[in-house]
């Protein structure tokens, strides 16, 4: 096979993927001898497009799973997609919108036809996204939380619950949306800050002979039509006499009593607060414990009811205007001030949640939750970064019941039923055909369907066939690893540990790793509204998916956010192009010869040069192992980086260039050998990074005999000791050569310093620190003529300078570049002075910025934080040019 002088990524990529389909490469099979390593993917939602998160999110996952299969494990990675309840059922409305139709026109049945419909068509755009990243998930495997066995699973679930109890119905505060029209969980309901108000309204004291008000402070003022009572702190003196007195509510004219209840805040307002336990859960709480009737104002959709008086038919924000124009008139608004405070918006459509007092379904789950902390504690779950440990179970130990059911017809509908004519209410696994007390077939269904999360809590076993003891539940529960981000935590993670200790008695997965959330290099969480987003897919139209892969992993550490910006993915797109070289190099020196290997039996090897490379290969494969197993991704990257550019493609293929254009057909062949056995276990550790081009590459180089993919080549060891010792490799061997890529590199920076062009070839001087060291670089003079481009490299042990000349030290010694006839040393001083002048003048505006309290204390945080890089960067280049004309002057 020809190797294309450019990689064409998309041809490629679009070749292997359907390649691995068609020949079923990421197919587990439950019969097999090989120990299992099993991740369940967070199922994205049917309605999801991919952003950056699913990206780096996938990415991780996928080099997971592509490793442990190399490293001979029967590597399953299952797929699939939530139905998403609320965002799906709020899609395909907006879809009914337009044709000037509302769910309530087609009635349940035909509406549901209408979202499968709709799923059919388009639910599958992000499964495809996926494939495009390189996912190898086993396809065949894919399920959807509504499928038929899931959707048994779900009932099967709810059923064992109920009857235990665990499951009941109540009238309670629940996060409302009016949008959904929907009861939200606490973790549905995201609370961020907003710029409030506080206002402070005056409540008339009855039987007074002189007008005499009670003030109370409230941040949502159109509640106080709900009002039942004014409760103070039982031990606030100054409402003492107050206690047990009527108040007269404002506008609607009606009795309240003021209470006391040790509750109350003192601090807060004027210490007397309204009490509105239909929309709010602590006035909930209060009233339970004072016997008082929640009067609920507000319809299902955030307008007010009748019981809101002159203000029905209003919205709320509407009513909240209008009451405050009506109480500023009857001078019962005293004072109005700002007020920050956090507000919980609907996490599907960013509505204002408003509390509100509803009959819903719960599930207990303090009973559920102990053996999940037990099971964090013990160590056998484990999270990395291992601070959210704590987060967890902090979580965990202050859980509080799950509001479980939504008023929305997208989702599992809930396995109760209701008799007409004798009121008896049971969960049922199928649907019944008569009531099991009376016999009558009057029955009729809840109405609500359960929160999307209750199906994925189940993700882990009920994708295996559960509640039946399938031979994939038997060979790949519990799972291995979980990769998901921070936010889910007690949305799903929480939540499967609990479910799969109580259905499966076992854990669902030992690891969980949590990694940060992608932002710009501003910091923001990417989002539409920002504009700020960066679409995946057009990143890998520009650049390639393995270079979208590749770069990310590299710029993320494990655990922490990433910051990014589109020019971020020139690092892989880069770093596949030197790959690609190099092999094209190798290939061309190769012909059409079949790869020789070096193994054990070879014997030492006698270059220095050739021992280093196989010791930085074992480093490397021992580094790579090491951070995929604690889950480093990045650090794997890192060093798969390092070695590869910097040891392999600059370091050795410029080296073999004397062997392989020499005249010696024995070392030509073991340089060849050498470089096939290096190149090919580099592609295999970049393989789960850089699928596609890795791939590619192993079929183009002639390394596919035995393995019809790489995936199926073996994960690279270390070498043994024995190896090692064979092969003559040694730690003196590769510390001197590692020194002497230093002394190079310092050769090469004084020329890049001066700008005399790599194409000039020029002296150098060497003064080594001892005499072995200067038998050894004597010995090296045809590659340090290399790689410094250099016409003649002096090894003196003896030399001093009798004048100005450039230098540098390393380890070996010191290297000199004698710019006589070379450079104008006048010209370039002046050029140095002038630089330095400038540098000078920057660095003073930049100290005197940062020196301005008023900038320090209005600026962003990230603007300061680049003055104060810009300021160290800045007296670098002050040092250095100053050095660099100290050195021409004498």
């Amino acid at each position: 096979m020809e190797l294309t002088k450019n990689y064409n990524a998309k041809e490629v990529e679009t070749r292997w993927y359907q390649h691995w389909l068609e020949t079923k490469r990421f197919h587990a099979d439950p019969d097999s001898k090989r120990t299992p390593y099993v991740i369940v993917i967070p199922p994205p939602n049917v309605t999801g497009i991919l952003h950056m998160g699913h990206a780096l999110n996938v990415t991780l996952q996928d080099i997971l799973i592509r490793w442990r299969r190399m490293d001979g494990y029967n590597a399953l990675w299952l797929p699939g997609t939530d139905h998403a309840g609320i965002a799906t059922q709020n899609v395909v409305e907006r879809k009914l919108k337009e044709e000037n139709l509302s769910r309530e026109d087609l009635g349940r049945e035909a509406f549901l036809q209408r979202v499968w419909k709709w799923r059919e068509e388009y639910g599958g755009t992000i499964v495809g996204q996926l494939k495009k990243l390189g996912c190898a998930c086993d396809w065949d495997r894919e399920r959807f939380t509504m499928d038929e066995g899931l959707s048994r699973a779900v009932v099967e679930v709810f059923v064992r619950l109920y009857e235990k109890r665990l499951i009941y119905k109540g009238n309670y505060i629940i996060n409302w949306c009016s949008r959904c029209r929907t009861a939200l969980s606490d973790e549905e309901s995201e609370h961020r800050d907003v710029d409030g108000k506080l206002y402070h309204i005056r409540y008339k004291v009855k039987d007074r002979h002189k007008q005499h008000y009670l003030t109370v402070a409230t941040t949502r003022p159109e509640t106080l039509l709900g009002d039942v009572a004014v409760a103070v702190h039982s031990g606030d003196d100054r409402y003492r006499d107050m206690v047990g007195r009527k108040l007269i509510l404002p506008v609607v004219e009606r009795e309240i009593p003021v209470i006391a209840d040790d509750f109350v805040d003192p601090e807060f307002g004027s210490g007397a607060v309204k009490v509105t336990p239909a929309h709010d859960p602590n006035d909930f709480a209060m009233a339970l414990r004072h016997n008082l009737v929640p009067v609920n104002v507000m319809n299902e959709n955030g307008t007010m009811n009748e019981d809101a008086g002159p203000y029905e038919g209003l919205d709320r924000f509407e009513c909240r205007r209008r009451i405050l124009v009506d109480l500023e008139k009857a001078n019962l608004l005293k004072q109005v001030e700002p007020h920050p405070h956090a507000i919980g918006h609907c996490y599907r459509c960013d509505t204002v949640v408003e509390p509100r007092l509803s009959l819903q379904w719960f599930v207990k789950m303090k009973p559920l939750a102990r053996p999940a902390i037990d099971a964090v504690r013990d160590g056998r779950i484990r999270f990395t970064p291992d601070r959210w440990t704590k987060v967890y179970l902090e979580w965990m130990e202050n859980i509080r019941d799950w509001c479980i059911s939504r008023q929305i017809w997208w989702g599992h509908r809930i396995p109760v039923y209701y008799c007409d004519r004798c009121d008896h209410e049971w969960a049922a696994r199928q649907k019944p055909a008569e009531c099991p007390e009376c016999g009558s077939s009057k029955l009729q269904q809840d109405p609500d369907v359960l929160d999307t999360w209750f199906s994925s809590w189940l993700w882990p076993f009920s994708t295996q066939g559960w509640p039946e003891n399938t031979a994939e539940l038997k060979a790949f529960y519990p799972t291995n690893t979980l990769v998901t981000a921070s936010e889910i935590i007690f949305f799903w993670v929480a939540r499967m540990i609990m479910s799969g200790l109580e259905f499966m008695d076992d854990i669902p997965f030992q690891d969980v790793l949590i990694h940060g959330t992608v932002r710009d290099e501003q910091g923001r969480k990417m989002s539409k509204s920002l504009g700020n987003s960066i679409d995946p897919l057009t990143i890998v139209d520009k650049y390639s998916a393995d270079a979208l892969r590749f770069s990310l992993v590299m710029i993320t550490s494990t655990g922490q956010d990433v910051f990014l910006s589109s020019d971020k993915f020139a690092i892989g797109r880069n770093f596949a192009t030197k790959l690609w070289n190099a092999a094209r190099y190798l290939h061309m020196q190769s012909g059409d010869d079949k790869p020789v290997f070096i193994g054990p039996d070879d014997g030492p090897l006698d270059a220095a040069d050739d021992l280093h490379l196989l010791a930085k290969l074992h480093e490397t494969i021992q580094t790579c192992h090491a951070s995929l197993e604690k889950m480093r991704f990045n650090d794997a990257a890192h060093a798969l980086y390092e070695f590869t550019w910097r040891q392999f493609c600059d370091w050795y293929v410029e080296y073999s260039k004397e062997p392989l254009y020499g005249d010696n057909p024995a070392r030509r062949r073991r340089t060849l050998a050498l470089m096939h056995t290096v190149f090919s276990n580099t592609l295999r550790l970049l393989h789960p990074f850089m699928p596609f081009v890795t791939e590619e590459l192993w079929h183009v180089m002639g390394y596919a005999r035995d393995s019809d993919s790489i995936l199926d080549a073996p994960w690279p060891k270390p070498f043994e000791q024995a190896t090692l010792k064979t092969l003559g490799i040694d730690a003196a061997t590769t510390e001197y050569v590692d020194n002497r890529q230093e002394l190079i590199r310092v050769g090469r920076n004084l020329r890049a310093d001066y700008e005399v062009p790599p194409s000039r070839k020029i002296d150098y001087i060497i003064k080594p620190v001892n005499n072995e060291t200067a038998q050894r670089l004597h010995a090296d003079q045809a590659s340090l003529l290399t790689h410094l481009r250099a016409s003649r490299v002096r090894i003196d042990p003896e030399f001093q300078p009798d004048g100005a000349i450039p230098s540098g030290v390393g380890r070996l010694g010191a290297i000199y570049m004698p710019v006589e006839g070379v450079i104008d040393v006048a010209a370039e001083v002046a050029k140095l002075n002038g630089q330095l002048e400038k540098t000078e003048q920057e660095l003073g505006r930049v100290t005197k910025k940062l020196a301005n309290e008023g900038f320090i204390c209005k600026a962003p945080a990230n603007v300061v934080e680049v003055q104060k890089k810009r300021k160290t960067e800045l007296l670098e280049t002050v040092r250095k040019l100053k050095r660099l004309m100290e050195m021409l002057k004498g």
